[in-house]
């Protein structure tokens, strides 16, 4: 009976060193990816919007008029494109699909 309370106890202590050095890991792997979101997050906020290094937006970025003039643009051109192609990706043969009214 004490060669069975022995390897309990040593399981049980070996257990309890596994998972408390887990925890700390934890602790500081979640505590690193918060810390790293936490200084991108500022550095993005005074580079790109408080512009601690001077520069301006562009207008065509800033100017909501340049933005709906170059959608209808690109909403005016002609879209040309062959027929709706299905791929097989076994033999990496394309097939062109017919439409059923032809």
């Amino acid at each position: 009976a004490t060669t069975l309370k022995r390897i309990f106890y040593h399981f049980r202590c070996s257990f309890n060193r596994r998972f408390s050095h887990s925890n700390m890991a934890t602790k500081y792997i979640v505590g690193g990816i918060l810390g790293s979101f936490a200084v991108a997050y500022t550095c993005d906020y005074f580079l790109a919007d408080k512009k601690i290094f001077g520069g301006t937006t562009p207008k065509t970025v800033s100017n909501k008029e340049w933005q709906e003039e170059t959608d209808k643009k690109f909403q005016a051109w002609p879209r040309t494109a062959g027929p709706p192609v299905v791929m097989n990706p076994i033999s990496r043969q394309n097939f062109i699909v017919k439409s059923r009214s032809e």
